[in-house]
């Protein structure tokens, strides 16, 4: 009953009353009222309100490191678009992206940046950004340049030991990181081929409308207002050294944020003197950082798109998501308290008679868990941890479960509005997941992938009687 009130509510709000700005309050009160009936049928059979507030803060409290992420990203994207690293990007991006391979290019760039990081996320706040402005400046759509930047972001994502999804899924199936990866490879490998040969034709054939004499133009509009050098590119390597070097992703986007206003005050210092209307340096460079950080900034040329391109809301951008994320949290935690989820996926365990559907039922509950738990890590844990065991009675190898809550619990993520992934990318990008969630043809392709292994038989590793005892 909470799901299809969910369901109903945002269908309504989507669909006829708000369009493409349902994101800006009306999901979350859809999410809250939701919820609202969850506890009514939660305190029908015997939870107490104090029960369900517990599940609420502990759903809540596990967000809040993804929570102070989004906020230090707003800060970053805010310090690099004044420093002049993003526009540095883009500017040298033109030259170097050509139409034709620019969507195949931007998804193999995220898949090595994303590899390199083991994180989307940072992955579509640093280049993705800066590809989804030379993006726009070819002439391509929105959801087709984020479609690219997310396929390629999780493709990493998956792949890399440094990801926490791709260790905790081997964590909950009980296997281990380098078998999982391994195996994940069967089935990851021919996504991202097929992704890359979609986004090749669609290129080749794609009407962008850039001419050479436009792009100029563009470079010329950028170069009016900033400083451009490569040394720019110190501080997103700074970031990606960091990040690989497993500093945590809250110190090190700090850092980056940081580095970024001391770019600034030495690469800009005219733009920041012009944005700030003080003729004190001093006060005019902290007051033009700070205000990069935490509201919005923006940078004004004759070129109306490259207008577009050169705006940042800072942490104040980044409120919206925020507060879409806490109610996500609040109705997947009286669903997760009241063993709600639980009882969905236990109901469908029983229509699996094979093995093939025994994997299509255990994607169909990690999407199940994106869509109403709001968050990946439930979307890994929790059926992890509910078909370990039917899988282990089965014969079959933990690794065919760790593979299938990648292939369908982490990448669909990034394709739900409410989920914590998909409102971050939204927010981050600027592009709204309705819009670019058809062109994330890696995340679509992915859990119908391992599903079509599991009924053709491919590769489906079996219990030996050595993994048997070394479990036991």
């Amino acid at each position: 009953m909470p799901i299809l009130v969910l369901i109903a509510l945002l269908v309504l709000n989507v669909r006829f009353v708000y369009g493409d700005d349902a994101l800006g309050g009306a999901n979350q009160i859809s999410l809250l009222f939701a919820g609202a009936v969850a506890s009514i049928i939660a305190i029908y059979n015997g939870y107490n309100w104090k029960e369900l507030l517990v599940g609420i803060t502990k759903s809540i409290t596990s967000a809040l490191p993804a929570l102070i992420i989004l906020l230090l990203i707003g800060a970053l994207a805010g310090t690099w678009l004044l420093s002049g690293v993003v526009p540095a990007m883009i500017y040298y991006g033109l030259d170097l992206l050509s139409p034709a391979i620019f969507l195949v290019a931007s998804c193999m760039i995220c898949s090595i940046v994303s590899i390199a990081t083991g994180s989307s996320w940072s992955t579509v706040a640093t280049v993705g950004i800066a590809l989804l402005g030379i993006g726009k400046a070819l002439g391509f759509a929105d959801g087709l340049i984020a479609g690219a930047i997310i396929s390629g972001a999780y493709f990493g994502d998956k792949m890399s030991p440094l990801s926490d999804t791709t260790n905790l899924a081997p964590a909950m199936a009980g296997t281990d990181l380098i078998t999982h990866i391994k195996y994940m490879a069967l089935t990851t490998i021919p996504s991202i081929v097929i992704t890359l040969l979609i986004f090749l034709v669609i290129g080749l054939f794609y009407e962008t409308g850039a001419e050479t004499g436009e792009i100029e133009i563009l470079k010329s509009a950028i170069a009016s207002q900033f400083n451009i050098s490569p040394w720019l590119f110190i501080v997103p390597l700074g970031v990606i050294i960091l990040i690989v070097k497993k500093v945590p992703a809250i110190p090190a986007l700090f850092i980056g944020s940081l580095l970024g206003g001391v770019f600034a005050i030495i690469f800009q210092p005219d733009l920041i003197t012009s944005l700030s209307g003080e003729t004190n340096f001093l006060k005019a460079s902290y007051k033009m950082v700070i205000d990069s950080m935490t509201t919005d900034v923006a940078v004004v040329t004759e070129n109306e798109l490259v207008n577009e391109l050169l705006t940042s809301g800072g942490m104040f951008g980044m409120l919206n998501t925020i507060w879409l994320i806490l109610c996500a949290m609040i109705f997947g935690g009286i669903m997760e308290k009241c063993g709600m989820l639980k009882r969905i996926t236990l109901s469908i365990i029983g229509l699996a008679k094979s093995t093939g559907s025994l994997i299509s039922t255990t994607a169909a509950s990690c999407i199940v868990f994106n869509l109403t738990a709001s968050d990946q890590y439930l979307a890994i844990v929790v059926p992890g941890r509910m078909f370990a065991q039917e899988y282990r009675d089965r014969g079959l190898h933990p690794k065919v479960l760790s593979r299938t809550l990648e292939d369908s619990g982490t990448v669909t993520s990034a394709l739900i509005p409410w989920n914590t992934c998909g409102a971050y990318h939204s927010g981050m990008l600027g592009v709204a997941t309705g819009d670019y969630f058809m062109y994330c043809f890696f995340n679509l392709i992915s859990p119908l992938m391992t599903i079509v292994f599991g009924f053709l038989g491919i590769k489906i590793a079996k219990l030996s009687k050595r993994t048997e005892l070394k479990q036991e």
